[in-house]
């Protein structure tokens, strides 16, 4: 029973943090804002055109750092010019408002690539942080492209530091560069949600936009096309869930993350379900093995009235996203496409979400 509600609460929380992400924009002077606020939050158009995200790997290899000082800003030589935006001064910084209130519970929620017998990287990189003393959870969401200090490694994209040395680089990475340390991880991988959704008997997901694209299923037509209809309910197994998350031909970083949300939703949904209730030992059977987690179940306990509240009033989750202001496009000497940070910008975002 212990397993199963640790398992129940921490899909709540999963399922809550990959919810898609509202983007931050500057509010014109004439719109009422709420006092102390300097931005809204709106959601990425459905019609929003397909955008490439070129990857090339940096190595990860061990590059001690003799001083407390961070590594020198890489120069361009591309003919881009990198934002001017100064690197913190002093390693892991603490922002004004202090430390971290003991009501307060910073969780990292990461999804990977990982494959067996492979090397793998943190794609999705979440922030929640869950305030008990107000029942809310504030989440920020990472782009995986960032490029920052790993301390004790390299400059490198954020999504390389949990491979490069485990939670505890990854969670001083976080506070080298944003001033916070999440003392929790929750990390998946898209091959599990093959398995939870199977081994709820599929589940139904509403689609808002129509996708035709490559696949590797029993339906796809002579063209190796699937193509999904919308607006529609769709029943989909593991393996349909998964190339709807996944499919990046036609369609932009923002859509993909729309599409998890409405997977994720319907995995939800069934979950709470009498059906995904009655499944719950078989469920996690197929979710123990694919998640790694150092939340214990005193923790999660102590969670669980937050998100009892939250799901009731869905308006309590507030979520953050980075912009072009907060993350510019940028490619290194070496060739990779990376996103340059501007951690001021971002550790006042972070400030809001955490201090607040």
């Amino acid at each position: 029973m212990k397993k199963v509600l640790v398992f129940i609460l921490t899909l709540i929380f999963i399922t809550q943090a990959c919810s898609l992400p509202m983007q931050a924009v500057e509010i014109a002077s004439s719109t009422p804002i709420a006092p102390g606020k300097s931005y809204q939050f709106v959601t990425p158009a459905l019609d929003a055109t397909a955008t490439p995200t070129p990857f090339q790997p940096l190595p990860i290899t061990p590059t001690p750092i003799p001083t407390a000082t961070p590594t020198p800003e890489p120069t361009p030589t591309l003919g881009i010019e990198a934002p001017d935006v100064q690197m913190p001064q002093s390693p892991f910084g603490i922002p004004a408002g202090g430390a971290v209130s003991g009501d307060v519970v910073n969780i990292l929620i990461l999804g990977s690539d990982a494959r067996p017998g492979g090397g793998f990287r943190t794609d999705v990189i979440v922030l929640v942080s869950v305030h008990r003393n107000d029942n809310t959870i504030r989440m920020v969401s990472f782009p995986r492209d960032l490029y920052v200090d790993i301390p004790g490694w390299m400059t490198n994209r954020i999504n390389t530091a949990f491979a490069a040395g485990g939670f505890n680089t990854l969670a001083y990475t976080f506070e080298y560069n944003f001033g916070v340390r999440p003392t929790y991880y929750v990390m998946t991988n898209m091959q599990a949600f093959v398995s939870i959704i199977d081994s709820m008997g599929g589940i139904n997901v509403k689609v808002r936009k129509s996708l035709s694209d490559k696949c590797d299923l029993p339906w796809a037509d002579g063209r190796g096309y699937c193509t999904i209809e919308a607006p529609a309910t769709v029943p989909m197994d593991g393996k349909t869930a998964l190339w709807y998350v996944r499919s990046r031909y036609s369609s932009s970083d923002f859509d993909r993350l729309r599409r998890a949300q409405e997977v994720l939703y319907g995995i939800f949904q069934k979950l709470m379900s009498l059906d995904g209730i009655s499944r719950a030992p078989e469920i996690y059977a197929a979710y123990a093995n694919s998640v790694e987690t150092n939340l214990t179940l005193d923790t999660l306990i102590t969670l669980a009235p937050v998100a009892q509240e939250v799901i009731q009033n869905p308006e309590r989750i507030q979520r953050y996203a980075l912009s072009p202001a907060e993350a510019a496009p940028y490619i290194t000497p070496e060739g990779a496409w990376v996103l340059w940070p501007n951690l001021y910008a971002i550790r006042a975002i972070v400030y809001e979400a955490v201090y607040r």
